[in-house]
C-alpha cells in the first residue's frame, strides 16, 4: 500500500511540476482552458502559476517554449537568470513535497490508531509499536532525502550566484 501511495504522489509531484502554465483559449463566447498552445482559430491567455503567484497573459502570438532539460542536453546554453529560477522552482516543489508527506503521515498514523482501536489493541501492544516505527522512518527517510537534495540545490544555487559574467551559464 506504502509503495502504491508513494508512486501516485511521485506521479502526482511530476505532473504538477508541469503544470505551471495552462492556456485560456477563447472564441466568441466559448471559454477552454488546456495545457497545450490554443488551436489557431482560438484566442489565447497563457495562466502561469508559479511560487503561489498566478499571473494571465495576453499571449495571442504563438511561442515554442525550450525546454531547459533538452537545451543543457544539446549542449546548448541557459541564462543564469533562468537556471535561479528552476532552480528556485525546484527547491519550493520539495518543500511542498516534504508538507505533503507530513500530511500523508498523520494519516497513516490516524489509519493505524483506528485499526488498533477496532481491534482493541493496547498502545504499548508490540506490533502497534512496530507498525508506528515503520511508518515514522518511511517517511523520515523520504523527508531526509528532500532536504539533502534541497541542501545540495542550495549549494548549487549559491555557487551560481556568486559568479559573475558571463549571464550564459553551461552546466555539467
Amino acid at each position: 500500500m506504502a509503495k502504491k501511495l508513494l508512486f501516485i504522489v511521485l506521479a502526482m509531484s511530476a505532473f504538477t511540476a508541469q503544470a505551471n502554465t495552462i492556456y485560456k483559449c477563447m472564441k466568441d463566447e466559448k471559454v477552454i482552458f488546456s495545457q497545450t498552445v490554443c488551436p489557431q482559430e482560438y484566442s489565447q491567455h497563457k495562466i502561469e502559476y508559479q511560487l503561489g503567484i498566478t499571473t494571465e497573459i495576453d499571449s495571442d502570438k504563438r511561442e515554442l517554449k525550450d525546454d531547459p532539460l533538452k537545451a543543457l542536453l544539446n549542449k546548448q546554453t541557459i541564462s543564469k537568470e533562468k537556471l535561479l529560477q528552476l532552480l528556485d522552482g525546484e527547491i519550493y516543489r520539495l518543500k511542498q513535497e516534504n508538507s505533503y508527506f507530513e500530511i500523508l503521515r498523520a494519516s497513516e498514523i490516524q489509519k493505524l490508531d483506528r485499526k488498533r482501536y477496532w481491534q482493541t489493541t493496547p498502545k504499548d501492544d508490540p506490533s502497534y509499536g512496530l507498525e508506528l516505527q515503520n511508518i515514522s522512518e518511511r517517511f523520515n527517510d523520504l523527508t531526509k532525502n528532500n532536504i539533502n537534495v534541497i541542501r545540495v540545490l542550495n549549494q548549487h544555487k549559491m555557487k551560481v550566484s556568486a559568479e559573475t559574467p558571463p549571464d550564459e551559464y553551461m552546466s555539467n
